[in-house]
């Protein structure tokens, strides 16, 4: 099977797999923004996913970001698709990014926002990005605890070039219950959030290739996937 058919036929597994879970919270594969994870492939892997129907496009490194971008100039039909920013952001960077994403999931600290709030200024632009929660304590992971989300998100709102559209999480990893329980918690956080500031989160960016499934079931809205849509070799969970 060549690359393209097999891109084609993955997403159409994926969708399934999608449809099924958004049932359960009572939603549509259409309430779901699939995000292709491209930082292991070349820009031919990513025409390849667009032609196949994806739109939404993520990088975790700004460098990765920009040679991305650059190389898509060479490829008229990704002129119009949407890039976003994934991986843990450095303040030196910011200026990389602001500007040449639709959302920064990634801002872990007040420190990180205030700074993209002055590059936005800078730029006369407004910048959406969710603040990342880690909801499972893990060491190995950046962002906002629960505590310092609360404490702080009304700072971050106070930000004049920045839009809090949510919460992104990521869950302990082969523990499909422990996912579970991290989905379900940084779902019910951001509607706490929104309780105590008024402030409408509509988005919750959590679920990965190996438990995506359980994030949708959870009330995700957009999931984050990258072996699953472009590793042949990856068996589909």
């Amino acid at each position: 099977m060549d690359y393209a058919s097999f891109a084609r036929e993955r997403r159409a597994a994926i969708l399934e797999r999608v449809s099924q879970a958004a049932a359960v919270s009572g939603r549509t594969a259409d309430d779901v923004l699939l995000v292709a994870v491209s930082k292991t492939v070349g820009i031919e892997e990513v025409a390849a996913a667009h032609a196949a129907g994806y739109t939404a496009f993520a990088e975790n490194r700004p460098q990765e970001l920009k040679r991305k971008q650059s190389a898509a100039q060479d490829f008229p039909e990704l002129a119009d698709v949407r890039w976003d920013m994934i991986g843990h952001l450095q303040t030196n960077k910011v200026k990389d990014v602001v500007g040449s994403v639709s959302l920064i999931h990634s801002v872990d600290t007040l420190h990180l926002a205030e700074a993209i709030d002055a590059r936005a200024a800078k730029l006369g632009v407004t910048v959406p990005i969710l603040l990342e929660v880690n909801v499972a304590g893990e060491e190995s992971k950046s962002g906002f605890s629960p505590a310092e989300a609360l404490a702080q998100i009304g700072s971050v709102l106070e930000l004049a070039n920045v839009s809090v559209e949510g919460l992104m999480g990521m869950a302990p990893a082969h523990d499909p219950g422990a996912a579970r329980r991290a989905f379900s918690d940084l779902r019910e956080l951001r509607d706490l959030l929104s309780h105590e500031t008024g402030c409408h989160l509509g988005e919750l960016s959590c679920g990965m290739s190996d438990d995506f499934a359980i994030a949708i079931e959870e009330g995700s809205t957009i999931i984050r996937l990258g072996r699953t849509v472009f590793d042949p070799a990856y068996a589909l969970q």
